[in-house]
Order: structure tokens, then sequence, then C-alpha cells
């Protein structure tokens, strides 16, 4: 047994003492390791960087030679010790979904940031002591008996992440004797009654998608944020959610995120945490995995997170048509359809997956993924009168692949589409997942079978349909986001991340729309720190139109057999 041992004597540091014990090493020398990723965020996190004070002790307390010889692995001598102690601090100052945050309300951990291992014992039980106040509550997905969590092995105790606090609120319900937590921590009123039916109903539908679930128990960990947040990470069998603010989470908007996103993040458990790509069984915490399979995991999670609420009732069709809309606008707003396919930004994401990065340059998996998910759940509908759909693939993979915990790859896909369909994809995926392209034609000619189209409106903001600009509004900083290639901004000089301070004269203070309104059949006259340097830009309206709002409607004029094909689809 591996045992480690949590204490916060400073909680206004924000410094976790962590101390890790091995009995009986098995060498002289032992090799101690943190990992420098963490699962569902697919790039290098090099966690060490919050260390400090590390130290290594034998049982008597003697200290013991080691020496870095990586930037997360480390070296100890450990001679004829009975006992290895290793004794450090973590920096806990980020709070969202996957890092962790010490403050005098809670210790909040995902241990894959901050607890070693000896990669020769990771199969070995784990044992994690919590020295915290005694009126502190414990959320976490590991088994608990009083201050003691307890994981199979290494793998397990990495992939439960903890709240304890004393403002912990508990909600419970089951569904199949399978029980449910949720735990929400920070500042907000929720309405339990509400809450309990909607997770219930979305819950249900999942488990009468796959027909069981992997494991015992499942517990939903809501850090309810003072700022505006939404952020959402799995686990196999619990999941943490950052929304905020916290005092808004009743709200309709927030809290049609927040049923959303916990949708999504439970269906994680089956897609990634049981049904993995061969690339990632097991995890390699030391390296990238690298995986052309994200429009899979994260993709097919991403639709089935919105479907999977409009089924169950939760969404109405339009609130989830509407969700497919922000995706196809994303989709078509992003000039990088055209330059990188979805399986090479999958393969990519270890460089800038989660950051803008160069302009034009990839595609995001989780939109990507969420488009071609539900143009292949049409597809198969359509090949099959109706009798089969991406939930039999889903199926499919978890008998196959997520029950035997065994790894799939990328020409299994196809393949098992073909079993489930008896028609060939490969074309589909060599031109959709593979190439660069554009596929909103075909997108259309499939949402036509459920009697929907997509419209095509210019956008309502003069500045993207005039100019051919596309702001990111940070509070008071208004930045150019993204420029309509050969659009009139384009020609003016305007680039990426320039700030606008005024037009014509006039501060900018999150008020563009409006100035570009005023102004919009004149010369408009912008002053911009460009590489903080001021630049004047003229922008001349020429005629030509850009950047086009999209959105996926229910055509007016539909067929009997239409709405019957919509009908089926959305309630599965």
């Amino acid at each position: 047994m591996i045992r480690y041992q949590i204490s916060v004597p400073d909680p206004g540091s924000r410094f976790i003492h962590i101390e890790m014990r091995l009995d009986k090493p098995a060498t002289s020398t032992v090799r101690l390791f943190l990992p420098a990723w963490r699962p569902g965020r697919y790039e290098n996190g090099n966690f060490s960087k919050n260390i400090r004070n590390w130290k290594a002790l034998d049982e008597k307390g003697t200290a013991l030679p080691y020496r870095k010889i990586t930037k997360d692995c480390w070296e100890i001598k450990t001679g004829k010790s009975k006992s290895l102690y290793v004794r450090y601090e973590y920096f806990a100052n980020v709070l969202n979904a996957g890092s962790c945050w010490l403050d005098f309300d809670q210790l909040y951990v995902n241990g894959v940031h901050c607890f070693m291992y000896d990669e020769k014992r990771m199969q070995e039980t784990c044992e994690l002591t919590l020295k915290i106040p005694s009126n502190w509550k414990i959320a976490c997905g590991m088994s608990k008996k009083g201050r003691v969590l307890t994981a199979k092995d290494y793998h397990q105790l990495v992939d439960s992440p903890l709240i304890a606090s004393p403002l912990l609120k508990h909600g419970k319900y089951e569904v199949n004797k399978i029980p449910f937590h949720i735990w929400i921590q920070g500042e907000c009123r929720p309405d339990w009654e509400r809450i309990l039916s909607d997770f219930k109903s979305f819950t249900e539908e999942q488990l009468n998608l796959f027909g069981s679930f992997p494991v015992s128990d499942y517990h939903f960990l809501i850090q309810a944020t003072p700022f505006p947040y939404y952020h959402g990470v799995e686990h196999t069998n619990s999941t943490v959610l950052a929304l905020g603010p916290g005092y808004d989470l009743m709200e309709p908007e927030l809290y049609h995120e927040l049923i959303g996103v916990a949708c999504h993040e439970l269906f994680h458990t089956w897609n990634v945490k049981t049904i993995r790509p061969a690339d990632m069984l097991p995890y390699h915490y030391q390296r990238e995995n690298y995986s052309t399979l994200g429009y899979i995991y994260e993709g097919v999670t991403t639709y089935y997170g919105d479907y999977l609420c409009a089924r169950s009732d939760i969404y109405s069709t339009t609130a989830f048509l509407n969700e497919m809309s922000k995706r196809l606008q994303n989709h078509m707003d992003n000039a990088g359809r055209f330059n990188y396919s979805v399986s090479e930004s999958s393969f990519d994401t270890w460089l800038d997956g989660y950051v803008p990065g160069a302009p034009g340059r990839k595609t995001s998996i989780y939109d990507e993924g969420c488009l071609l998910a539900m143009m292949l759940d049409l597809m198969i509908r359509k090949d099959t009168a109706g009798k089969k759909s991406l939930d039999d693939l889903l199926r499919m993979m978890n008998k196959k692949f997520g029950n035997l915990k065994k790894g799939y790859t990328e020409a299994d896909v196809p393949d098992m589409l073909k079993a489930i369909s008896n028609k060939s994809y490969h074309s589909f995926f060599e031109k959709y997942v593979h190439g660069a392209v554009s596929y909103d034609q075909e997108l259309s000619r499939l949402l036509q079978s459920a009697g929907c189209e997509i419209k095509a409106d210019f956008s309502d903001k003069p500045y993207e349909h005039h100019f051919g600009f596309k702001i990111i509004q940070e509070g008071n900083t208004t930045r150019i986001g993204r420029i309509y290639p050969g659009s009139v901004a384009a020609r003016a000089g305007l680039m990426t991340d320039d700030e606008i301070i005024s037009v014509n004269n006039v501060k900018v203070e999150n008020n563009l729309d409006r100035l570009c309104r005023y102004f919009s059949n004149e010369t408009v006259s912008l002053s911009v720190f460009s590489s903080k340097s001021e630049k004047s830009i003229k922008l001349r309206p020429s005629g030509e139109k850009y950047y086009r709002k999209y959105s996926i409607v229910r055509s007016k004029k539909r067929t009997a057999q239409q709405d019957a094909f919509f009908k089926k689809w959305i309630q599965g």
C-alpha cells in the first residue's frame, strides 16, 4: 500500500502540505514522478512548477540524498531504509474544474496535479488521509472511512478529485438503484427539487442508451464560483463542474449551462473513461498521449450532452437546435476548416488545442466533432430507415471495447458503422474527418431529412458584416478576435489582438456595436493599440458583406415523412 497524507496548517498561504510514504522500497534507488498532464486536458501542465520544500526522509527522519533528473522526476538513494517518506508543499491557487485550490473555506484537490508515483508500484492500493478540521465535509468518489480515503490503485487516486469544506451542500438521487450525489461548494441557492429532477432525467436517458453503468456510484462536484465561469472535467465516477457566478446558478442562462455540462460530463463515464482510444489505455502521465480521435471522445460527447437533454425533455427542440447552431457558427467562422482536418487538430491539441493559436490554422474537436456526430446520426437513421442510429455505434463500442477494457483504433469506427448499417462510411471519414473542407452543404442535405434547414443571414453587428472583423470583449477592453480574409478590415491593416481605443474620436467602452451603427454610413476611423503602439485605421464600407449568422431551424414547409423522421430523432 502507498500512503498519502494532506494537511493544511496555513490555508492563507494556499500551500497544501503533502506526505507520501512507501514502505519496503524494492531497490536502493527509487524514482518518483509527478504527472506532466491530466486526462481530460490534452496539453502539458508542468504541475511540478507548484512544488516547494521537497525533501526525502527515512523511517527515522534522516534526510536521504536525492537529485532531480527531469522536470518532474526525483531520484532518491534509499539505501537500506525500511520506509521512504517524501514531503513537499503544493501551491493550490487556481479555482476551476481541473486544478487545486485552498482557502479558509475549502480544500479542493485534483490529485493528478500533486500526488507522486513510483511507476513500479502504480497498481498498489493507495490510502489518503486528510488532516482537516472535524466539521469539514468531504465530497469525493473514493471510498471513505472518516478522514481516510482509499483507491484501488494510483490511477483511481488521481482520477478522484475531492472537495473538503464546512459549507458543502448535498443532494442525492437514484437511478436503477445506483446512487448519484450532487455536491455544491460556493455561494448559491440551489432549487434542489428542480436540480434533482433534471439530473435524474438525463441520467435515466443515458443509462437507457447504454443499458448499464460502469461504476457503482457517481458524484457531481460543483464549484459555484463567485465570478463568471464555465468549465467541466470528467472522471470515472465523478466530475467537477465550475460555473459562476454562483448567485446566478438558478437563472435561466446559467442553469441551462449547468444541465448541459453535467449531462456532457456524465456521458464521459462511458465515452473516454470506459470506451477509450488505444492510444490512452493506459494513460501515460509523463508524456503526450497523442490521438486523432478527439472528434469521438470530445465531439460525440458534446453532441450527446445537448442531444440527451432534448431527448429527456429538459431542453426544448428549439434550445437543442440553437446549441447545434452555435457549433455550426463556430465552424463557418473558422477558416481553419480549409487548412487542417479535425483528426489533425485532435493530434495537435498538445500544441495549442485550448487557445486560439495561429489564425485559421486548425479546427475544434468539440465543434467539428459535435457536427460530425450529428451528421453520422442522421446518416445512419436515413440509411437504415430509422431502425438504427448513432446510439447503436456507442453500444457496440461499449460492448467490444469498454466492457473488455480494450482500446479502440481509428480503423475500428467505420468498420463498426458498416456492421450496423450494412453501408460503407469510409468516404465520409476520408472527406470530412481526415480532409480539410467545409461540410455545410452535406449537413444541409442531411437536415432536410428531418425537415430542418440552415438559415443564413448577415450578422447584425455592423463591424462584422460591413468591415469583416469580430471582437473579443473582456470587461471594457475590446480586441480584434478574427478578421475575414480579404475584407475591408484585412485590407486596411487591422490585425488580430489589436485593441480598439476609439471610433471617430469617441472612446470605446463596451459600446463598439452602437458606435459602428451610429457611424454606419461614414468612413470610420479607429484608434487602436497594435503591439503596444498606437495607430489609426480608416475603414470605408465597400458594399461587400462578410460574416453570416447561421442557424438550424425547422423548415416552414415540411412533409409528414420529415416530421416523423424528426420526431423519432429527437425522441431517440
